[in-house]
């Protein structure tokens, strides 16, 4: 695993459709069922009610999160970092990122699914007042895994 600089922060920008292609880099890495490129594509083009953001260093996408805004309640989409990246505190600026959107977009509460194996994403959410309210059953249709439902009441 590579180790950040402490002294190199990540910039964390709005995603655009440049970014898509490192983002699917990061996507398929990341997950058992990656998005595709369209679906990414339509988010950020034609989807009114998200925000996607990137995490860059030295100008590379090496992950990033979305959420979506409806109404008053942010709904996380997705939050992934590169492999290489991980454990070099990327997912908490990311998520940091996101939360400090939703309030700055008047959002009062967020939510999210996460897997129920993913402990350490979970504890990610836990550190910023998420905590678990529900369970999908059989949510992720590649292994039938449950998923967590954690919400953030007040933002």
């Amino acid at each position: 695993m590579r180790r950040l600089n402490m002294l190199c922060n990540p910039e964390i920008v709005e995603m655009t459709v440049e970014n898509i292609d490192e983002v699917i880099k990061v996507e398929n890495l990341s997950f058992s069922i990656p998005w595709s490129k369209n679906a990414f594509i339509q988010e950020i083009t034609g989807n009114k009610f998200a925000r996607y953001i990137c995490a860059k260093i030295n100008g590379k996408v090496v992950g990033y999160a979305g959420m979506w805004k409806i109404c008053d309640e942010g709904h996380i989409t997705n939050v992934a970092v590169h492999p290489e990246f991980r454990g070099n505190g990327l997912g908490n600026a990311l998520v940091e990122h996101l939360i400090n959107m939703a309030k700055r977009e008047g959002i009062a509460s967020m939510t999210l699914e996460v897997r129920q194996s993913n402990v350490v994403a979970q504890k990610l959410y836990e550190k910023y007042g998420f905590r678990a309210y529900g369970v999908r059953k059989s949510y992720y249709a590649d292994n039938g895994e449950n998923a967590i439902i954690m919400w953030k009441d007040k933002v």
